[in-house]
């Protein structure tokens, strides 16, 4: 009884968040997101590059710059998980398969699914799904390609947070506050 409890929570919920309202929110702070990334000219900007003298211009750099550059940071991230998807197929097409399924499933409204070959009920199609995805899952091996993620959007974030120079109107902030 507590899973049914659960289960309806969680598309009261799903329900909620495909408000237009909460739709319209989503996309304005994407906007504001967007708006705020650094031209390229400045993200790439070879003359800032050099490397930090101690430990502590390595923190104060790294932390200036992931403040600084967190739009252009998270548009790598981005472009780095998309890569992934692209180059592991497998993942991908697991991904579209349990979507389209829990669609699927859920567009039938509580109905049985009745075909030539017998009629079947949600939770004999919740089952089939699970039967067919969690092996395809393994196979398309999602932990190895969450971590080459991770450890690509770390290094390519870390090292340019660290190379890249802060603007020297920030040192002179920070020498008089």
């Amino acid at each position: 009884m507590n899973q049914l409890g659960n289960l309806a929570q969680l598309s009261r919920i799903s329900l909620e968040s495909l408000s237009v309202d909460n739709i319209k929110a989503q996309v304005h702070a994407l906007q504001n997101k967007l708006s705020s990334l650094r031209p390229p000219q400045e993200f790439f900007n070879v003359k800032n590059i050099s490397k930090p003298a101690n430990f502590s211009d390595l923190q104060s750099r790294v932390s200036y710059n992931l403040g600084y550059y967190s739009s252009n940071y998270a548009l790598i991230v981005g472009v780095l998980s998309i890569y992934t998807l692209l180059t592991n197929l497998l993942l991908l097409f697991v991904i579209v398969l349990v979507i389209a399924g829990f669609m699927g499933i859920n567009k039938l409204g509580g109905q049985g699914l009745v075909t030539p070959f017998g009629s079947f009920n949600t939770s004999q199609l919740y089952t089939a799904l699970l039967c067919v995805s969690v092996p395809l899952g393994f196979i398309a091996s999602p932990i190895s390609t969450l971590l080459w993620l991770i450890g690509a959007s770390c290094m390519s974030v870390f090292t340019h947070a660290s190379f890249m120079e802060k603007p020297i109107e920030s040192v002179f902030e920070e020498e008089t506050v």
